[in-house]
């Protein structure tokens, strides 16, 4: 009997040892398989870092390149502006003085002078028909809203070299009674253009006789615009007044 349920706890025992050793296997293949499945998956992380990491500084480099080209189309950007700004302004300013220009000719156009009185440029002027001191004549051209002429330039002398027959004298507004040698006009401007003719203003020539020679007066005609002389403000002479318009 003893015998029999030997047997029995033998078949039992085998049966028992069979199933737990291949469990454990399954375990251990399970294990080798979780581990080498890990490997792969630390590697497959490693291979993004590093394709990741290239990525990054590749597009930061042509991040770099694309800020310099865009940093270099903008200042040459910058600088045609720059350019053009200067050549609109240039071409406003050529627009104001031709504006200018052409509203000052039309002006002139428009403008007329008094009976009598000859126009030039932005001036009226007149030849006295009587004669009488500077004085005479100054009081005379300031009745008439005007005063005795003052060159100021080579046109106008020019002008008034020409503004009666040949030999013809008018006094100007020019003097040095005030202070003797300091010539000055009567709107009060310094001399500066000069048009003395040779030797003049020589204050009489040191002929007692003439007296003080303080007043201008221009020769008309001739072939040289060299015509002013000095005379005796008490001289009867013409004159010539000048009126703005």
């Amino acid at each position: 009997m003893e015998e029999i349920y030997a047997n029995v706890d033998s078949r039992t025992s085998t049966k028992q040892t069979g199933p737990g050793s291949s469990q454990r296997r399954f375990h251990g293949a399970l294990l080798v398989f979780l581990g080498l499945l890990s490997v792969f998956l630390l590697a497959g992380l490693i291979g993004l870092g590093v394709h990741y990491h290239y990525s990054v500084q590749h597009s930061a480099e042509e991040l770099s390149t694309v800020k310099a080209n865009l940093t270099k189309e903008r200042d040459l950007l910058n600088t045609s502006i720059i350019e053009m700004t200067k050549e609109r302004d240039l071409l406003n300013a050529s627009i104001i003085e031709k504006t200018k220009e052409q509203n000052r000719l039309i002006s002139l156009e428009e403008r007329t002078c008094p009976t009598g009185w000859r126009l030039f440029r932005c001036a009226c002027y007149l030849l006295s028909n009587e004669s009488g001191s500077w004085e005479e004549g100054r009081k005379d051209c300031r009745d008439r809203g005007a005063n005795l002429v003052v060159i100021d330039s080579a046109e106008e002398q020019k002008f008034l070299s020409n503004f009666a027959k040949e030999g013809t004298q008018g006094w100007i507004g020019l003097t040095d009674r005030v202070k003797e040698k300091t010539w000055e006009w009567t709107d009060g401007s310094q001399l500066s253009v000069k048009y003395w003719r040779a030797s003049q203003p020589d204050n009489g020539g040191g002929y007692s006789k003439l007296g003080e020679e303080d007043c201008a007066h221009i020769i008309t005609g001739g072939n040289t615009l060299m015509n002013w002389n000095d005379l005796s403000c008490d001289t009867s002479l013409r004159w010539i007044c000048e009126k703005k318009v």
